[in-house]
């Protein structure tokens, strides 16, 4: 399975920077999880694949870049951008993004081929399929409806944290799992905001690490990723100074075989 967390964020000479302002992680070029910075940071290739999305909350982070994706694919979608996602989330859709207001309702509309937004809506704990991946959805802690996922392709697997603060039912579903071939799990905040990160429902490094004694799958490899951007130099300074087996921070851009 190849996985790719793509750019959102610019340095001053216009280059694609480390930073990461925006959550879209797209899997074998075809399968986006998440949509912030789909419309802006797909390659062609990807593009021109990706019609199965699916997201973890409805944070503008990791939705900015769903409306843009699918109005430039508006007119030569030859089938609908399928949305997975929980029902709360679809509501917010519609109420708050997919209003008219703000942006069509795409859900309302065709083109010559036909309906250009179909949602899939699942339950937290359900199963489904998107292409040919098999995922399961997981309750995390975070503000709003949230989850991670479990995705595997009959190969490999990987869990998906998305946004969270301490939980355990996460915690419970990786550990039941015979093998994972990684973790991606955020952390948001370097340790002296972790007021911050406690209102808002995310990790520290140090809360991470309290975090990781959760977990059984001790070789798995974890990757972190969701660093605010303004914090990334210390929150990967602090993660660093932790030595936390097996931890790395996924790289922007990266292509990364599991």
């Amino acid at each position: 399975m190849k996985l790719q967390l793509l750019p959102s964020t610019f340095d001053e000479n216009g280059r694609a920077s480390a930073r990461q302002h925006l959550s879209c992680l797209v899997i074998d070029d075809c399968v986006a999880i998440d949509a912030g910075s789909l419309a802006m940071a797909v390659s062609d290739v990807q593009r021109k694949q990706i019609r199965d999305i699916i997201l973890t909350h409805a944070h503008l982070d990791h939705i900015a870049g769903l409306p843009l994706f699918i109005d430039d694919l508006f007119a030569s979608l030859t089938e609908p951008i399928r949305i997975f996602a929980g029902a709360e989330v679809v509501e917010i859709l519609e109420r708050d993004v997919f209003n008219w207001s703000v942006y069509p309702r795409f859900s309302e509309l065709s083109n010559k081929f036909g309906a250009v937004l179909e949602y899939k809506i699942f339950e937290v704990g359900e199963e489904f399929t998107a292409r040919h991946l098999n995922i399961e959805s997981i309750s995390v802690n975070h503000k709003v409806p949230t989850v991670g996922f479990i995705i595997a392709d009959g190969k490999t697997s990987f869990a998906l944290s998305g946004d969270t603060a301490r939980m355990d039912k996460f915690w419970e579903k990786i550990n039941s799992v015979n093998k994972l071939d990684a973790i991606l799990i955020e952390c948001a905040f370097p340790n002296e905001l972790n007021d911050l990160a406690d209102i808002s429902h995310h990790l520290t490094p140090e809360i991470l690490q309290t975090e990781l004694e959760k977990c059984s799958q001790k070789k798995c490899p974890i990757y972190v990723v969701n660093i605010k951007p303004m914090y990334r130099e210390k929150v990967v300074s602090q993660l660093n100074a932790l030595k936390i087996e097996n931890l790395h921070i996924l790289e922007i851009g990266k292509i990364y075989e599991i």
